[in-house]
């Protein structure tokens, strides 16, 4: 490849990637399957060999532990204040159709009150329904700090394999 390409490449790609990082504040945004996606771009166009695939499986493996993560930390908060199954459920089916139809944050307001409605229907008590939404959000918080540090990772490890290898 001609070296303003690989350039103009890299570029692009880095590029991407830092969008997805910025996504990330956004509970509902998929920002680490948006740097993935960027890092599998880079490697179907420059070819993979042995340690690009290998940086590519840990880049591959930190965005499911990141994704499973998010939901794991946003269930377990809420979880903790009381809150059911049935609510988070509902809850993260709701996050997940108001970022469709109301980004970019549709799905936090739109999980925050599936949860709280369920909550209240369940106990019939809105102190105990706001707390468990209150956990939720406390989950929420949390899961934004974990999807940077994981994103910053997979960049890291992209950066090794676009700039050291």
């Amino acid at each position: 490849m001609a070296p303003l390409t690989q350039t103009a490449l890299t570029v692009v790609t880095l590029a991407v990637m830092l969008l997805g990082l910025a996504g990330l504040i956004l509970v509902i945004f998929p920002g680490l399957n948006i740097i993935w996606l960027a890092a599998l771009v880079y490697g179907l166009i420059t070819g993979f060999d042995w340690v690009s695939g290998v940086l590519f499986a840990f880049i591959t493996l930190i965005m499911l532990v990141g994704n499973l993560a998010d939901n794991v930390l946003m269930s377990t908060e809420a979880r903790q204040t009381g809150a059911s199954w049935l609510s988070i459920g509902v809850a993260l089916v709701a996050g997940l159709l108001g970022s469709l139809f109301f980004p970019p944050f549709g799905g936090l307001i739109a999980a925050l009150v599936g949860l709280f409605i369920i909550e209240y229907i369940r106990i019939r008590s809105w102190r105990q329904a706001a707390n468990s939404m209150r956990g939720m959000a406390l989950g929420c918080g949390w899961v934004v700090g974990v999807r940077i540090f994981f994103g910053l990772v997979m960049i890291f490890i992209w950066g090794m394999w676009a700039f050291i290898l």
